[in-house]
């Protein structure tokens, strides 16, 4: 079978509803995704700038590499991270992930 033989074989003019039943289905889907998967992200997102912007001196924090440590400086864009007695690290404020009181497993 060639594809104009398929074509031709297609039932002709239908039930003229088919497209609004599209076009539901594709605002369903929408509406699924974004209460499931995008709103849930920007709620994350916004409690990251939250904790981001609140750091202090003393607060302990993970960093996206795993570095576990305690802010002894904060800066504008960045927070020198005291990892060990003595060693610290200057890392960029968007590089702070959370407290790590947040990973303890239930």
């Amino acid at each position: 079978m060639t594809l104009n033989t398929i074509l031709l074989q297609a039932p002709q003019g239908g039930e003229g509803g088919g497209n609004y039943s599209f076009l539901i289905m594709m605002i369903l889907l929408f509406a699924v995704m974004y209460f499931f998967m995008i709103r849930p992200q920007q709620k994350r997102q916004k409690e990251l700038n939250k904790f981001r912007n609140s750091l202090e001196n003393g607060t302990k924090v993970v960093t996206a590499g795993g570095i576990y440590g305690t802010v002894k400086e904060v800066n504008e864009d960045s927070v020198l991270v005291e990892v060990d007695n003595g060693v610290k690290l200057r890392i960029a404020k968007s590089m702070v992930m959370r407290d790590p009181s947040d990973m303890v497993q239930k």
